[in-house]
C-alpha cells in the first residue's frame, strides 16, 4: 500500500510542488515525503481511534471525490497536519501551503479511492489498506469469523450496505459490543447476519 500511496502523490504532484518555485527543486522529494506522512498518520489515528466506518466510508467513495473530499473530516484533518507540516519544513506561507494541498490532496485520494473500490483493480484494495492501518487485528478478525474487508468495503461502494452496518461490523472487529444481540454469535455471525449466509 504505501509504495502504490507515494506513487500517487508523485503522480499528482507535478504542477504544485515540482513546478512550484516557492519548492526549491531539491527539495521536492521532502515536500511529497511530507504529504506522504500526513495522509499515512492520519489514516493511521483514525484506525487506532476505532473510526473503522469512517474509513471504509472513504476508501469506497461514499465521501464523493475530488475537491468536495476536502470536507470529509478525515480528509480535513490530513490536509491540517499536511499544511501545517509544510509551512514548519520548507518556510511556506498558510496560503501557499494550503494551495499545495488542495491541489494534491483530492487528486491522490480520488486516485486511492477509484483503486480500491475497484475489485477489477488488484493493485490495492481495502483489505491490503485496512490491514496497514490496522496491524494483526485484521488477521485476528479473519481467523476468527471469516472477516473481509474488501466484501464489505465493494458492497459499500455498490451501495449495498450502510454507514450503520460498518460501524457495527467495526466496534465488533476492534472489540466493541455495539449490538449485544450479535455478541453470541461472534464476528462470523455479525457478517453471517449482513450478508445473509
Amino acid at each position: 500500500m504505501l509504495e502504490q500511496l507515494m506513487g500517487l502523490i508523485q503522480d499528482n504532484s507535478q504542477d504544485a510542488i515540482v513546478k512550484n518555485p516557492a519548492i526549491p527543486n531539491q527539495f521536492n522529494s521532502d515536500a511529497m515525503q511530507t504529504i506522504f506522512s500526513s495522509v499515512v498518520g492520519g489514516l493511521q489515528n483514525q484506525a487506532q481511534e476505532g473510526n473503522v466506518g469512517g474509513l471504509m466510508g472513504l476508501l469506497s467513495g461514499q465521501s464523493g471525490t475530488g475537491n468536495n473530499l476536502m470536507g470529509n473530516p478525515i480528509v480535513s484533518g490530513i490536509a491540517q497536519n499536511a499544511i501545517s507540516s509544510l509551512m514548519e519544513k520548507f518556510g511556506l506561507s498558510n496560503s501557499a501551503a494550503a494551495g499545495i494541498i488542495s491541489q494534491v490532496l483530492p487528486g491522490v485520494l480520488t486516485s486511492l479511492i477509484s483503486k480500491v473500490s475497484n475489485p477489477g483493480d488488484n493493485s490495492l484494495d481495502f483489505g491490503g489498506i485496512m490491514g496497514s492501518l490496522l496491524g494483526g487485528q485484521t488477521q485476528q478478525a479473519q481467523q476468527q469469523g471469516g472477516f473481509d474487508f474488501n466484501q464489505i468495503g465493494y458492497a459499500l461502494a455498490d451501495g449495498k450496505l450502510d454507514m450503520n452496518d460498518v460501524m457495527r461490523i467495526g466496534g465488533s472487529l476492534l472489540g466493541g459490543s455495539s449490538n449485544k444481540s450479535n455478541s453470541g454469535g461472534g464476528l462470523g455471525g455479525l457478517l453471517g447476519g449482513l450478508f445473509g449466509k
